[in-house]
């Protein structure tokens, strides 16, 4: 359950200071540095979504373990292991495939990441070892753009809109369109093909299950709701954080508690991050199969959904509208179908990965979000991972079983990678 009430952080500056740093600097190596910075250029500077942003983090620390796992050789690379020798520098080999990979993704960001490179490289030095780790960095990240060339990302993309009750279609207020659809089509980095990540389909719209989540989405979700305590409103608002980099944040500082080296850092940053770009991918493979539509529309056109345990209110609101006030910019409806649910699906496939990585659900840890300037505590990561189900209901952009079944997801792509990669060797 989760622990403690929540704590308000103070100003801007603490905001935006948890975006940038490790969470515990005082335990942070260049792994953790270079995540930081990489989070940053993803999420703040090219404004990549969740859903965009785990394709393009995915790759940075995938060639960031496979370069350090070279020189420390204790696990199976992802891709394959480059040229390397036990004396090589480690710390050179992470910045160096962290910075290639930023540089390839994002040329026009190299005025601002050639300076951060050199002060890392300056803390190294000079000498075969630091050239060693150069050179094994290169390679990892040479690998990695090649290996994820032309593989979907940014590819075009058709949308198919429906009109009959059930069907995905633009909604109110703003009747926008997803920013990122082409995540659908992305070839994943894990499960051999995407189709076996496909979820289960939506409830029918004229069964009992439906009609149990419609009500509770319409009784909790409305931006008016009478029931929906003020603490389920502020974790509602609170996950709407930008997720990948809020879960990356928490495991940042999860590293420094548990005092884990840079070679156990390169490949818990690997894992978390390609489990979250498969689970978004497999995710938004499932969202536009079955393009179901948003509980905002759901509810206002009950009328036609044949289900006699639904009523229409032509004027219903999720807690997700511009009046709702938060931190960021404004709350909306996702511009995108409801099943199964994003945030579940990403979040799904780190609290597993996370488990499997220290052998327990039962670690504390707290998170801060930028949407509410508030932290939240936690006795286990199913705790989070339950509390996100929960509050896209909350927030009235999800029906239940869309987010139980991106949970289910994220697991299945958890397990395939347990049971196919990071193996230890020997």
């Amino acid at each position: 359950m989760r622990r403690s009430t929540t704590t308000r952080a103070v100003g801007l500056i603490a905001a935006c200071a948890t975006v940038l740093l490790p969470a515990a600097s005082a335990r942070a190596d260049t792994v953790t540095d270079w995540n930081a910075i990489a989070t940053t250029a993803i999420v703040t500077t090219a404004g990549q979504s969740p859903h965009a942003a785990t394709p393009s983090l995915a790759m940075v620390q995938g060639a960031v373990y496979d370069a350090v796992n070279a020189i420390d050789g204790g696990h199976r690379p992802y891709l394959g292991a480059p040229p390397s020798d036990p004396s090589d520098s480690k710390p050179a080999a992470a910045a160096t495939a962290a910075f290639r990979v930023l540089a390839g993704l994002f040329p026009g960001q190299l005025p601002t990441l050639q300076p951060l490179y050199d002060a890392s490289l300056a803390a190294i030095p000079d000498g075969p070892a630091e050239d060693g780790g150069i050179a094994a960095g290169e390679a990892a990240a040479a690998a990695m753009l090649t290996a994820r060339a032309n593989d979907g990302r940014g590819g075009p993309f058709v949308f198919v809109f429906g009109s009959e009750p059930g069907e995905w279609r633009p909604s109110p207020p703003g009747f926008g369109l997803d920013p990122a659809p082409w995540v659908a089509n992305v070839r994943p980095f894990l499960v051999p093909s995407v189709d076996m990540l496909l979820s289960d389909p939506p409830n029918p719209l004229t069964s009992d299950a439906y009609a149990d989540d419609f009500n509770e989405v319409k009784r909790l979700g409305s931006i008016a709701s009478t029931t929906r305590t003020a603490d389920q409103t502020e974790a509602a608002i609170f996950w709407q954080d930008h997720g990948l980099a809020l879960w990356n944040r928490v495991v940042r500082a999860l590293s420094a508690s548990h005092d884990l080296g840079i070679a156990d850092n390169a490949r818990l940053f690997a894992m978390m991050n390609l489990a979250a770009a498969d689970g978004a991918i497999g995710c938004w493979h499932s969202k536009y199969h079955w393009r179901f539509w948003r509980p905002v529309m759901a509810i206002r056109e009950a009328a036609n959904d044949g289900n006699p345990a639904t009523e229409a209110d032509p004027a219903w609101t999720p807690l997700f509208d511009p009046a709702t006030p938060q931190f960021g910019p404004p709350l909306a409806n996702p511009p995108f179908p409801d099943h199964p649910a994003g945030h579940g699906c990403i979040s799904g496939a780190i609290v597993r990965t996370l488990k499997d990585f220290f052998g327990t659900d039962k670690i504390g840890f707290s998170a801060f979000s930028n949407r509410t300037r508030t932290s939240r505590s936690f006795d286990r990561l199913s705790d989070a991972l339950n509390e996100i189900i929960d509050a896209r209901v909350w927030g009235g952009i999800h029906f239940r079983t869309a987010d139980v079944q991106g949970a289910v997801l994220g697991k299945k792509v958890a397990h395939w990678l347990a049971k196919h990669y990071f193996q230890p060797l020997g």
